[in-house]
């Protein structure tokens, strides 16, 4: 999953990327405003986008918009110390809105779960396959298969939305920090062997092929 984070200071960034990890597979960017905001959102495709209010000064209401109008599942939470606000932040759009826990990153991270909820698991069990997102770690009736690194992170990311389908595009900019340096055919080899080491051992595939728009888990 990436996560876009607008106005949170460095600290509370990694604090709240090492919290999240515990959960998800997880990239988080960072911009200082939603000025800088709209550079990332215009080339990177973001399942949260998690704003701090204070010091906005581009317009939060068009903002929004041109992210839901882009991505219309992006999730978009408002951190705020006022919480008179809290009511016109849901009414330009936002699907939670915390208050006072700014600093918090444990609390923050618990409200990004409730949010995220149909993504949460640090296991996907599948009949006799288990995926163990925490350890990457997979087993089929009880035998280890042998998946590291991206190939790990495609299988774990698509099983996690099963049949939904992905583009190759959203699967890069989910997966890799540097998106824009990534081509098609990284994401094609890495579904290569995935099918691959996994046929061997189930018999069967579980990633598929939708003609024109990507591919899905479906087991």
């Amino acid at each position: 999953m990436r996560i876009l984070t607008v106005g949170m200071d460095e600290e509370g960034v990694r604090d709240l990327e090492i919290e999240l990890g515990k959960y998800f597979i997880c990239i988080v960017d960072h911009a200082k405003d939603l000025y800088d905001a709209t550079n990332f959102t215009d080339f990177r495709h973001y399942e949260l986008v998690i704003v701090v209010d204070e010091g906005v000064k581009f317009s939060l209401e068009r903002y929004i918009n041109d992210v839901k109008r882009k991505k219309s599942e992006t999730k978009i939470i408002i951190l705020t110390e006022d919480a008179k606000q809290q009511g016109g932040y849901f009414a330009l759009g936002a699907d939670d809105v915390v208050h006072n826990h700014t600093n918090e990153p444990d609390l923050v991270a618990a409200r990004v779960l409730a949010n995220m909820r149909h993504l949460f698991g640090t296991k996907i069990d599948v009949g006799k396959l288990v995926i163990d997102i925490a350890n990457k770690k997979i087993e089929y009736d009880e035998k280890i298969v042998s998946l590291n690194g991206k190939t790990f992170d495609i299988l774990a990311y698509l099983a996690l939305r099963k049949q939904r389908v992905f583009s190759k595009d959203e699967i890069i900019n989910a997966l890799w920090e540097e998106p824009e340096y990534v081509s098609d055919n990284t994401v094609e080899v890495a579904i290569n062997q995935i099918r691959k080491r996994l046929k061997s051992i189930l018999g069967f595939q579980v990633i598929h092929t939708v003609r024109r728009r990507g591919y899905k888990f479906s087991y």
